[in-house]
């Protein structure tokens, strides 16, 4: 299995880290790190998450994040990173938005 992470989600990953950088140094790059290691489990586990807004969405272990996807054959695409502490419409717009 391969996991592709689109630009809108590399984006979302990056402000994110920002997000957390801006807060306490060195907290953005652990940040990184945690979103990473749950992108790779998506190799093992992709596809027994939950579907949200037609998307599967994976919860982040350390950090108030879902990770939206979708598997097509051996491939992992990626299509956000998104802060769930955002109201749900919000989500639902960005995630319609990059269908």
């Amino acid at each position: 299995m391969i996991v592709v992470i689109l630009e809108d989600a590399a984006e979302d990953l990056e402000s994110g880290a920002q997000f957390y950088e801006s807060c306490a140094t060195g907290v953005g790059d652990y940040f990184l790190d945690s979103i990473l290691s749950d992108l790779d489990s998506l190799v093992l586990f992709a596809g027994i998450h939950p579907i949200y807004f037609q998307f599967h969405r994976m919860l982040s272990k350390r950090f108030p994040f879902g990770i939206y996807y979708e598997v097509e054959d051996d491939v992992v695409y990626v299509y956000a990173i998104l802060d769930l502490r955002r109201d749900p419409l919000w989500i639902r717009k960005r995630l319609r938005e990059r269908k």
